[in-house]
């Protein structure tokens, strides 16, 4: 929980730093449905190289939303899954989505989209 001296004092910004990018609400996406291995992941985002999936991972374990197991096994297993911090982004992630088909579907409709500027 490294990332809370945002630039703007916004709590937005800080919620960005910690789950933003390309990769890391993919990666919460797809372990809300549950408990997955690192290569059931790299399958879910084909489109994430494996070095990038490991850097968002081990970002998202430092921030206390991934939790990291390894178990002693030949060969290694290891497993991934969201921590009850992690849980709790479930709501924002569902309304990101809800969001995202909503202004898909106004954008394929040829309708303008209004931009909000500021963090309130």
């Amino acid at each position: 929980m490294k990332r809370l001296n945002g630039k703007s004092g916004c709590s937005v910004e800080v919620t960005l730093s910690v789950i933003g990018g390309t990769w890391k609400p993919i990666i919460i996406y797809n372990l809300m449905r549950g408990k997955k291995r690192f290569m059931e992941l790299s399958r879910a985002i084909p489109s994430a190289t494996q070095r990038m999936l490991t850097l968002q991972l081990r970002e998202l374990e430092a921030d206390g939303i991934v939790q990291r197991t390894v178990y002693a096994e030949v060969p290694p297993r290891v497993d991934y899954e969201l921590t009850e911090l992690g849980l709790s982004l479930e709501p924002v992630l569902e309304a990101m989505r809800a969001w995202g088909l909503g202004y898909a579907a106004l954008a394929q409709s040829g309708e303008d989209v209004a931009r909000e500027v500021a963090c309130v």
